[in-house]
């Protein structure tokens, strides 16, 4: 008989926490020797503030990193989660397609659809168009790292879906063939249109819980268009085609059963000024917007705002159902179109409820429609500092102790180059990342 003991050592990011990402990017300048700057912004929802993983690039030439910060954006009041906002700046040598991949584990525990280990891709395509003479730009959207539904209510998530370009924005599930999750099993309790709206309808007490909602949110062209590349190449692109593609997940969590499904009642029902979902909100760059949010909820205690957009919105409370959102949107913003999505939480007797998911788009820049005062507005479909952090490189370390039964000898050799292998494998298919490394600390 054989003891020893391993060191496990696994990134801070592979314990049961994970809620979600979604990324999106801004092309910049473009230099004369045809290398382009693109700014890339992302959000990472975890169970906590301190959590962190990063974008790999998977394949194409990703470029050079000259900047990087990783604010939080909000945080839940019962600390059940924590959304950070990075923002990258690459330097790319040309502009051809390449793509990003968050790979890792682990997504919170009990996920109903079964997904344990979390993947996510993002095709990042900077090729000038030949309908706009300009970079492709992607889509652009958000989310809460989760929503909440009672089982026994209807409700539709009519996700934002704005694209600055003007195309048409579809959704569709993660594909696993296409690396785009690990697995792709969409919950069961969900039916996705391909205008990105998720409608849920009242289901049995035996669907309760947490589902892992893997979209991916890609722009179609209204015509055919060509892209043309640094080098000259051409790629033409038909109204069937997709230009580029981004994340969406974030949980799905299914409550018991309400009382009643009228919103207003339990379920916090917003009322004016709170502006549309899919409302398009204009601001000039350096001036202050404000978003005024209202709601009630006659049977329950509102007691948050939950909020998802850029890292430096600020949010306060003005009244025990009146939030305001803040945001001075800075010069190197101008020109960019930016989301930011919310939900008014409330509270009776320990059980959350959550209203509908509203979500605007707010443009930077001087234009004749800009009020810095929104208001409830018709959606409209497009042609439609802190300081500086740097991810820690956190590591979790978790003591193992193996007892080994074997017919023959083992050497050390045999034990670091045979056993610990087979050992790590079968941790890996478990749902821990196949980077995570073993350390032979002793033999008993």
């Amino acid at each position: 008989m054989l003891l020893f003991l391993l060191l496990l050592l696994v990134c801070s990011s592979q314990a049961t926490h994970f809620f979600g990402t979604v990324m999106t990017y801004y092309p910049k300048t473009t230099s004369s020797d045809g290398s382009l700057m693109v700014v890339i912004r992302y959000k990472l929802s975890f169970r906590s503030c301190t959590d962190v993983d990063s974008w790999d690039c998977f394949t194409g030439s990703c470029g050079s990193q000259s900047a990087f910060e990783l604010n939080i954006v909000d945080e839940e009041n019962g600390r059940e989660w924590c959304q950070r906002e990075g923002i990258m700046t690459q330097q790319v040598l040309t502009n051809a397609p390449f793509e990003m991949r968050l790979e890792g584990g682990n997504w919170i525990s009990n996920i109903v659809n079964g997904i344990i280990a979390w993947r996510a891709l993002t095709l990042v395509e900077l090729r000038n168009r030949s309908d706009t003479g300009q970079a492709n730009r992607s889509p652009q959207t958000t989310i809460l790292p989760a929503v909440r539904v009672p089982s026994n209510c209807r409700r539709d998530f009519n996700l934002l879906a704005f694209d600055p370009d003007g195309d048409e924005v579809k959704c569709r599930y993660g594909d696993a063939l296409l690396s785009e999750c690990n697995p792709c099993t969409p919950p069961s309790v969900l039916t996705l249109s391909s205008s990105c709206t998720l409608s849920f309808s009242p289901t049995t007490s035996s669907n309760l819980g947490p589902y892992a909602v893997q979209l991916v949110m890609e722009d179609f062209p209204r015509e055919t268009i060509t892209l043309i590349q640094t080098d000259g190449s051409q790629t033409m692109k038909t109204v069937n085609t997709s230009i580029s593609k981004i994340p969406v997940q974030f949980v799905l969590q299914v409550d018991p059963a309400v009382p009643s499904c009228t919103e207003g009642l339990y379920l916090p029902k917003f009322l004016p000024p709170t502006p549309a979902n899919r409302a398009r909100l204009y601001t000039p760059v350096g001036q202050t917007l404000e978003i005024r949010i209202k709601a009630e909820a006659k049977n329950s205690t509102i007691s948050e705002l939950l909020f998802s957009g850029p890292y430096n919105v600020n949010q306060t409370r003005s009244g025990p159902e009146e939030f305001t959102l803040r945001w001075k949107p800075s010069e190197s913003e101008d020109g960019e179109s930016y989301p930011m999505c919310f939900v008014v939480q409330a509270v009776d007797n320990s059980v959350k409820y959550h209203s509908e998911l509203r979500c605007v788009i707010v443009t930077v820049g001087n234009d004749t429609s800009s009020n810095t005062n929104a208001t409830e507005q018709t959606p409209t479909t497009p042609p439609i500092t802190t300081a500086v952090t740097t991810p820690a490189t956190d590591l979790a370390v978790v003591r193992l102790t193996a007892r080994i039964s074997t017919l023959f000898p083992l050497t050390e050799n045999d034990i670091r180059n045979t056993i610990m292998r087979q050992i790590k494998d079968a941790l890996v298919e478990q749902g821990l990342p196949s980077q995570v490394d073993l350390v032979l600390v002793k033999i008993l």
